[in-house]
């Protein structure tokens, strides 16, 4: 049995017995109760864009005083201790989960106005990881359930429960399945978000029953193409979805988006809304970021050439007056590196600098390793994830190079058009969304082909554009000045909250 206790500081733990809920008119609220459903958050634990996404919009959407937003997530041992120490301990029920009846334990803080819940059982969370283990059916099967058997002890019903990608899918599958018969529950609708459509948590229909409690009624709900296709469900029991840009929604209702989705999709279209993520604007804000050489902002940029300066002396880079081309990435093709590899020493032998910071797939890995050897005092090749680097490169560049195959979404064009470096990105997904072409009066450049040499057509423009002092200020204030932030988001899923709330399967 897992040990109870995980935190360091512990509160008094306060008895409490539910309160019979009964089913109440689902016109009628004193606060809109909204649920967040994750697997991960900042600033507790992060492996990617999800957690930004977690840890901003609930924050956002809080500023509302007509809003009552909580968010539950796993209690991993990776949580680090500042964050640990800062949990609340409220007591623990049991959970039961096909044959099994586990341990959980519920821990909570409040932080930025929004309420964390925490669920404790070492036995799924305590691993170094939070993902990548052969049972990871099984450990968010758990945390899904958790959330559904914690809601009486923490008196809390949600207006929207609100489930984002295939680890927390199974919350709105167990509440359409079975907990929608229970009075307390029926009033409860669901919103799926789909951050990645191609991590559908698929599993051998085998388990369908022992692993994840299902009942075989139910299995045509979760079953596609042979196996138990989590994403599916949800997508089939939710009264709404969502995509995190308007135009990956637009995109997964096709073939070459969907990993194999399409059909699920179009059965529910109807059903289907394309949000825009945002970005903290607090966080990544040129004018008070610690990680620069020197701050700046959109009416004073001369801050700007400081911090060029210095990332060149940093990277050891020639310190003169030149373009510098940035990428942060992961280095995995659909991020568009075989664009960039196909081209790369053409757009070299212009007078530019080119930086690279990310990790990923070996071959991309030494691919740009030796190109930076080749051109040594031309491209610095950063293999490795860093967060401050990250920074100095965003504030140290004068162009963004985000030429993906497929982008859901994308934070980093957002987070480079705030530090005025201005992206070029092919026309996909969020990148659609939310850069413009310069041509036309936008914030930046863009091509429509994953064709290297309309990339690099596109990148000749931007270096042209550079060489007018004037009108690239224009250009960097443009892009620094376009609205990313969290709020302009949060007011379109306030309008799907309200959509979801009072629709009707």
């Amino acid at each position: 049995m897992a040990e109870r206790k995980t935190v360091e500081v512990i509160v008094e733990k306060q008895v409490k017995i539910p309160k019979k809920k009964t089913a109440k008119d689902p016109k009628v609220t004193e606060k809109r109760k909204i649920l967040f459903v994750a697997s991960e958050a900042r600033p507790f634990i992060a492996t990617g864009g999800l957690a930004d996404v977690i840890g901003s919009l609930p924050q956002a959407l809080a500023k509302d005083p007509t809003y009552d937003i909580r968010v539950v997530l796993p209690l991993y041992s990776e949580i680090k201790p500042e964050w640990r120490r800062k949990l609340a301990f409220l007591g623990d029920i049991y959970v039961p989960l096909s044959w099994r009846n586990q341990y959980c334990g519920i821990f909570t803080c409040v932080q930025d106005g929004v309420t964390f819940y925490f669920i404790d059982n070492e036995y799924y969370f305590k691993r170094p990881n939070c993902y990548g283990y052969y049972d990871d059916g099984e450990r968010f099967a758990y945390f899904s359930r958790s959330v559904m058997e914690i809601l009486p002890f923490i008196d809390f019903y949600p207006d929207v429960l609100h489930c984002h990608d295939w680890q927390a899918a199974l919350a709105a599958i167990y509440l359409k399945t079975e907990y929608c018969k229970r009075p307390e529950y029926q009033f409860i609708r669901a919103l799926f978000t789909i951050h990645n459509i191609e991590y559908q948590g698929k599993f051998s229909m085998d388990i369908l029953g022992d692993l994840f409690g299902i009942k075989q009624e139910d299995a045509s709900l979760l079953e596609y193409q042979g196996s138990i296709n989590l994403m599916k469900g949800a997508i089939e029991c939710c009264e709404r979805f969502s995509t995190v840009s308007p135009t990956y929604a637009k995109e997964i209702k096709t073939a070459q988006y969907a990993h194999g989705l399409q059909d699920i999709i179009a059965k529910n279209e109807s059903k289907l809304t394309g949000i825009l993520n945002g970005i903290d604007v607090c966080s990544y804000d040129p004018s008070t970021d610690g990680a620069l050489f020197k701050n700046y902002d959109a009416e004073n940029l001369d801050g700007k050439r400081v911090c060029k300066k210095e990332l060149q002396k940093m990277l050891g880079l020639p310190e003169k007056d030149v373009p510098v081309i940035a990428m942060i990435s992961r280095l995995v093709s659909h991020k568009g590196l075989d664009l960039v590899k196909a081209v790369a020493e053409d757009m070299l032998h212009e007078d530019v600098q080119f930086v690279l910071l990310g990790t990923g797939e070996s071959s991309y890995e030494n691919y740009f390793k030796d190109l930076a050897s080749r051109y040594e005092g031309k491209v610095s090749a950063n293999i490795a994830f860093n967060g401050d680097l990250s920074r100095k490169i965003y504030s140290g560049a004068d162009i963004f190079l985000m030429p993906s195959v497929s982008e859901p979404c994308g934070l980093s064009q957002m987070i480079a058009s705030r530090y005025a470096t201005v992206p070029v990105v092919r026309e996909t997904g969020g990148l659609y969304d939310s850069i413009k072409p310069y041509g036309a009066g936008g914030n930046g450049f863009t091509f429509a082909s994953c064709n290297p040499y309309d990339m690099l057509y596109v990148i000749h423009e931007a270096l042209d554009a550079y060489k007018n002092t004037e009108a690239w200020k224009d250009l960097m204030k443009k892009a620094a000045t376009t609205d990313f932030s969290w709020q302009r988001s949060a007011e379109d899923y306030k309008k799907l909250y309200e959509d979801t709330y009072t629709s009707w399967q």
